[in-house]
């Protein structure tokens, strides 16, 4: 990794960290080592990192706000990419906005509720980076990232840079065409809102923080709901009525708030998170023939 460091490191492509903790960058606060981290400058600078990548046939992975990740406790011997620099906004005629898939949604929710643009209002409590909210079309209170998206553009595996409509990205409940071709890179996303009441939106945005506070473990690191919802049900009333609310496995437990929330109570491994989620989704097959959607990817577990 050392000659393929000197390499990147010769292309003045943007900042380079080694020997990365990842738990600093998930939010479940777990993960082993990372080789190296980078932050590409830009998209040319990326297209120059993608062709070492693939040249030498390194594994890497696109991390934004790692909120459905779960990295393995071992040292990922690749390289992690973060497009943190990609993080303009501009908003434009028609009730538009140009954001970079760094960029927050969170903090994207609240800029369009100032500007009194509505349609963003399910996205003010999913803690993703815009990348990361389209590749899994991230979603809430029956709205979701499909709704709002009007075209993406994308680094291809042959490193031409695309712009795909909302029809082409196949957006569907959790999933999207990113999500079944990971080897696309998100890189900017051009999203159409309404106009709206700045003081209405700002009034939903508040009801619906103090709900989640309410009904959520916010308090400790988790990743959001562990399963998608079957069709026609609730994936946390089906945990719920097999009393695993508070099942733990090592330092990881189903929260008491939130069944369908698991929650690094007590300095969790990545393995005892991985673990209890396996358990929960073994059971709830076992009981009712529901096999529940896994909503983390599991990195570097092989």
């Amino acid at each position: 990794m050392d000659e393929i460091l000197q390499k990147i490191e010769a292309l003045n492509i943007g900042k380079i960290d080694k020997n990365v903790d990842l738990s600093k960058y998930t939010t479940y606060k777990v993960g082993g080592k990372a080789a190296l981290m980078v932050y590409p400058k830009d998209i040319n600078s990326l297209i120059s990192l993608m062709k070492i990548i693939k040249t030498e046939h390194i594994p890497y992975k696109i991390l934004g706000n790692g909120s459905n990740l779960l990295f393995s406790d071992k040292t990922y011997n690749g390289i992690i990419i973060r497009l943190s620099e990609f993080n303009s906004v501009e908003f434009l005629r028609g009730n538009k906005i140009r954001v970079g898939a760094g960029f927050s949604l969170m903090k994207l929710s609240l800029l369009a509720a100032k500007k009194s643009l509505a349609g963003l209002e399910f996205a003010s409590g999913i803690p993703g980076s815009v990348g990361g909210s389209v590749f899994m079309n991230a979603g809430a209170y029956k709205s979701d990232m499909g709704y709002v998206v009007q075209a993406v553009k994308v680094l291809t595996p042959d490193l031409n840079v695309i712009t795909l409509e909302n029809k082409e990205m196949n957006f569907h409940y959790r999933t999207s065409f990113l999500q079944k071709h990971p080897d696309y890179i998100c890189l900017e996303v051009l999203i159409k809102l309404e106009k709206g009441n700045k003081q209405a939106i700002e009034t939903v945005i508040k009801e619906r923080r103090k709900r989640r506070l309410e009904t959520q473990p916010l308090e400790y690191p988790s990743a959001g709901s562990v399963f998608r919802n079957p069709e026609g049900m609730f994936a946390g009333e089906l945990i719920e009525k097999l009393g695993l609310k508070g099942k733990t496995k090592g330092g990881a437990m189903v929260s008491t708030k939130h069944a369908n929330f698991i929650i690094n109570y007590k300095k969790a491994t990545s393995k005892d998170i991985k673990s209890l989620i396996e358990y929960v989704h073994k059971k709830v097959l076992e009981k009712y023939q529901v096999d529940m959607k896994i909503e983390q990817e599991f990195v570097n577990w092989e």
